[in-house]
């Protein structure tokens, strides 16, 4: 279906001409019909579908612009709601609306001034809660309420800070979630929150066909040399790799640098304005490989992303699926590919149980040292000390002082 066969506000038109945007996609074909006769919508889709436009769309058509918040979009990191704002911005140029960007990690002066003149909000619950709270945000106006990421916000925790925001807005609205995986406790959120809502489902936009993945068995002690090696070797654009922690993230980050790679971390450690920095640096190919935790990369759309790979393996199978939805988009052909040692066995055993994924040889490669950085916190006395017979003992002692137990990473 093309856009111009929906009955679409004649200025978001002529944005979506100037993007040179035709054919709906297939959430967008599903959802835009429903959300614009006001219907209640789930909307079952991974990042990438073109989701967000979906929802965008009514928003911008609904809003007049008159200085109080009508539409609330929750968003469950401060990347997405950056992404999601940038998005809207872009749609809403000719209406001249004010979108604000409600997040932690910044001052909350200038966020109660956008607050007291914007017409839509996209925000992270925990700060949205916070204004609610303080009286910084009124929300008596709003009328359409989304939730974008819905199976992220639960894991990470916000069902309560989601729970207290809704009993905060009129009870009379339109309510639209959206989540790449819907499940028992989705369909719950929805029976208490949503009016005879209407569940539609798109395929995953990443194409299998299009899609390769594999996974090299390596000891542990030979597991940084083999993926200096695959990302000197292999012919990528950008590259996305995902660890589990943020020490974990830093670490390889940091090693992979020592050995000429133009890598970055990107958790959610780092402040807001580093983040922000980070990921234009990426998209802009400034820096061609991002070292991610999860929660950072969770609904990032990033264009050109030829590579993902897994130094750490995810712990369930749809993270392993998130994961690898960064690349194998618009019609590009795409690489996942894990580096499983024995501490990743467990993690790997219950991917692979139903996820094909082909194993490869292990190529020749040369042992690089690779330089175990303490956790962050305990100074700098001791950064970057190689693990070696001359250094262990003095690093005890230094550890030992300090009352930290020292361990090997």
């Amino acid at each position: 279906m093309k856009f111009e066969e929906l009955n679409i506000d004649k200025d978001v038109l002529k944005v979506i001409n100037e993007m040179k945007f035709s054919e709906m996609t297939e959430i967008q074909e599903k959802a835009l019909p429903l959300i614009k006769a006001g219907e209640d919508v789930i909307g079952e889709s991974a990042t990438g579908s073109g989701k967000t436009l979906a929802f965008a769309i009514h928003l911008i058509e609904k809003s007049v612009k008159a200085g109080s918040v009508q539409s609330l979009v929750l968003v469950p990191t401060r990347e997405l709601c950056e992404q999601v704002s940038k998005e809207i911005r872009k749609f809403s140029k000719y209406k001249g609306l004010n979108i604000a960007s409600i997040y932690g990690g910044v001052s909350y002066a200038p966020q109660k001034d956008m607050l007291k003149k914007s017409e839509i909000v996209v925000g992270t619950p925990g700060r949205i809660l916070d204004h609610i709270r303080q009286g910084t945000f009124e929300t008596h106006n709003i009328r359409i309420f989304v939730i974008d990421e819905v199976d992220r916000m639960l894991d990470m925790g916000f069902i309560h800070d989601v729970d207290q925001i809704i009993k905060n807005i009129p009870l009379k609205r339109q309510t639209l979630l959206f989540s790449a995986t819907i499940d028992s406790d989705i369909e719950y959120l929805a029976r208490k929150y949503m009016k005879n809502s209407k569940l539609i489902s798109a395929e995953n936009h990443v194409d299998p066909l299009l899609l390769r993945q594999y996974y090299y068995d390596v000891p542990g002690r030979n597991k940084f040399s083999l993926f200096v090696h695959l990302l000197k070797n292999d012919r990528t654009n950008l590259v996305i790799v995902f660890c589990n922690t943020r020490h974990n993230v830093d670490f390889l980050s940091r090693n992979l640098r020592k050995q000429g790679i133009n890598a970055r971390s990107l958790h959610g450690g780092l402040t807001q304005s580093r983040r922000n920095n980070i990921m234009d640096m990426f998209r802009a190919s400034d820096i061609n490989v991002l070292v991610a935790s999860d929660v950072a990369a969770r609904g990032l759309d990033i264009k050109n992303v030829s590579h993902v790979y897994n130094y750490d393996m995810p712990k369930t199978q749809d993270e392993y699926i998130h994961r690898i939805g960064r690349t194998a988009r618009a019609g590009k052909e795409g690489k996942a590919i894990s580096v499983v040692s024995e501490r990743d066995y467990d993690n790997f055993s219950k991917i692979i149980r139903d996820i094909p994924i082909e194993r490869l040889e292990t190529p020749k490669f040369d042992r690089v040292v690779f330089i175990a950085y303490k956790k962050e916190g305990f100074g700098d006395r001791n950064r970057g000390r190689r693990f070696d017979r001359q250094n262990i003992g003095r690093r005890k002692i230094f550890f030992k002082r300090r009352r930290f137990v020292f361990q090997r990473q």
